[in-house]
């Protein structure tokens, strides 16, 4: 018999044979101030912000001089603009000011960043630096516990793990985007599709 987690990997490569990240960015900054925007928030409002932030502030320089009423007002739709719009104009300081502009890739730097966690730079070095990684967001935490790759109770750091063992390490990347996106359009918190799901023998959900 199949185990569940090569049936769960066969689905999402028919569901998403070529995952990309929806987040819309051009630099390393830009798609690591956008991963920190999506915190509680969706990538689509995220994509409608970034926008208008990264043309009003068209470099880190910019944005690290930037009022911050203003940055405020602009990132306003993704929730927590407070504090986000100081992680933001922080990141840029730190950035332009210690780094040269770029992003670095060592991890307990980025860390160190205010507003950047694990899951954060998980996120960033998988898609940028194609450096493999899972990333466990709320869809991904929801997916893993509803078929069964981790337990109930396991917090983010545990799930990440059982992951990184049940997947082969060079495709954490891909299957963390599909899972994002199956968590995202089929396994939904509310109302998910079950009646279309071919993994729904395996599901804790339908079981409720």
């Amino acid at each position: 018999m199949m185990m569940n987690s090569s049936r769960i990997e066969l689905y999402l490569d028919e569901l998403f044979p070529d995952p990309k990240c929806e987040l819309v960015y051009h630099c390393d900054y830009e798609l690591l101030i956008a991963v920190v925007l999506s915190a509680q928030s969706t990538d689509k409002r995220v994509n409608l912000v970034t926008p208008v932030l990264f043309s009003k502030y068209c470099s880190l320089s910019a944005l690290k001089h930037a009022d911050l009423l203003d940055l405020e007002e602009i990132i306003r739709p993704v929730g927590s603009f407070h504090k986000k719009a100081k992680y933001v104009q922080e990141i840029a300081r730190i950035l332009d000011d210690e780094y040269q502009g770029s992003v670095p890739i060592d991890r307990e730097v980025l860390e160190s960043f205010p507003g950047v966690g694990r899951k954060t730079v998980n996120v960033f070095l998988s898609e940028f630096y194609h450096i493999p990684a899972i990333a466990v967001d709320t869809h991904v935490e929801r997916v893993s516990k509803r078929l069964r790759l981790c337990y109930q109770k396991d917090d983010v750091r545990k799930i990440e793990q059982k992951l990184m063992k049940k997947f082969r390490k060079e495709v954490w990347a891909r299957r963390h985007l599909q899972l994002v996106l199956f968590g995202r359009y089929h396994c939904k918190a509310l109302k998910p599709e079950c009646k279309n799901c071919k993994l729904a023998d395996i599901c804790r959900y339908p079981k409720k």
